[in-house]
């Protein structure tokens, strides 16, 4: 089967269960935001050596495929994204317990790593932008509207702790390199 199917060529796409809807509406908009921040991730997956981090950012990668999931309207449970918030908040004190205390702003950069953890914090707090937004849109979910409301805070506290998370792991990446302003 070829990856074209010349159904998008009119400028629609299908979201799960096959509903029709325009490429430019918020809900597309909003999982290809993630996919954004997904594909940049892959980037860093490839430039960072250490395996732990590196085994936690396909692991990242892996939760927002599920949230992206979520958001084109499959039924899919995201109960485990809470404890992941939890552990994000672990590595985060842990990580900044050996750096510098920061008291003032830090210009993005240092070097490509740390400057790459720059680029997918600030696609992350774009994801999370988008998500607020599109959940602030009226919409048709398969789901009961309390199983959706729980999600839905569950996804912007997850992509709230993971662009903290990334701030983190590019100031440890780029700890020697930083401008403070």
């Amino acid at each position: 089967m070829p990856i074209y199917t010349r159904t998008g060529d009119k400028g629609e796409t299908s979201l799960y269960g096959g509903k029709r809807i325009s490429k430019a509406d918020c809900q597309v908009e909003t999982y290809g935001s993630i996919d954004e921040l997904t594909s940049f991730i892959g980037l860093l997956v490839s430039k960072v050596k250490k395996s732990n981090d590196k085994e936690l950012l396909i692991n990242i990668q892996k939760d927002l495929y599920q949230i992206m999931s979520f958001l084109s309207g499959a039924k899919i449970d995201l109960s485990v994204l809470p404890t992941k918030v939890i552990n994000f908040e672990k590595q985060i004190d842990s990580v900044e317990k050996k750096l510098p205390k920061l008291n003032k702003f830090i210009l993005p950069g240092g070097n490509e790593i740390s400057s790459l953890f720059h680029v997918v914090r600030v696609l992350c707090r774009k994801a999370e932008r988008r998500n607020i937004d599109f959940f602030n849109q009226p919409f048709d979910f398969a789901q009961d509207k309390s199983t959706i409301n729980n999600q839905q805070l569950t996804i912007i506290k997850y992509l709230n702790r993971l662009s903290d998370l990334f701030f983190t792991l590019a100031r440890k990446y780029g700890q020697r390199q930083e401008v403070v302003l």
